[in-house]
């Protein structure tokens, strides 16, 4: 769908019910918000039991991602697209679901990751050189820290940060 294409919202059961064939519906759900290249794909990939949520497969689905380029440099069409995404989180989340992502804008996240950076470009570079997917590129890092950077404010507001996906979902998981 092309990103100047008008949306509507309508009634998400069908989406949700749908989403609960092939993922856990949980008493509560969970936001962690994480940079491009921090092993959210790769933490969901390998999941025994499907708990958590790619992002970045539920905004598409939804329609609350229409720019399929993870870099896009137009700020208000970043910020469209991290609003739509909040609100495609945020009933996730009253759904039940726990989800892993990158975008966001207002909605307060459970929990954040921030890997230390040397080990962070280790991700993005072994992520880029095998089995690339999308996200951030080595040619992406000036962008990558300045989301970073933003990810960072949740701080201040008493939000947890966490060093790996795995430590931030073992601590929301208990």
């Amino acid at each position: 769908m092309d990103v100047n294409t008008p949306l509507i919202f309508t009634n998400g059961t069908d989406f949700y019910n749908n989403l609960s064939k092939n993922s856990i519906r949980h008493k509560k759900g969970l936001f962690i918000l994480a940079p491009s290249g921090s092993g959210k794909t790769f933490y969901i990939t390998r999941q025994k039991v499907n708990d958590w949520i790619d992002g970045d497969t539920l905004w598409s689905t939804a329609n609350a991602d229409l720019t399929n380029d993870e870099w896009e440099n137009d700020m208000n069409i970043v910020m469209e697209t991290n609003n739509r995404c909040d609100i495609i989180t945020e009933q996730a989340k009253k759904q039940g679901f726990w989800v892993m992502g990158s975008s966001n804008n207002w909605l307060r996240p459970d929990a954040i990751v921030l890997p230390p950076w040397n080990i962070h470009k280790k991700y993005v570079t072994n992520r880029e050189s095998n089995d690339y997917d999308g996200g951030a590129k080595n040619e992406n890092l000036s962008e990558l820290k300045a989301h970073r950077k933003i990810i960072k404010q949740w701080m201040k507001v008493g939000v947890p940060c966490f060093m790996s996906i795995a430590e931030a979902a073992h601590y929301l998981s208990k």
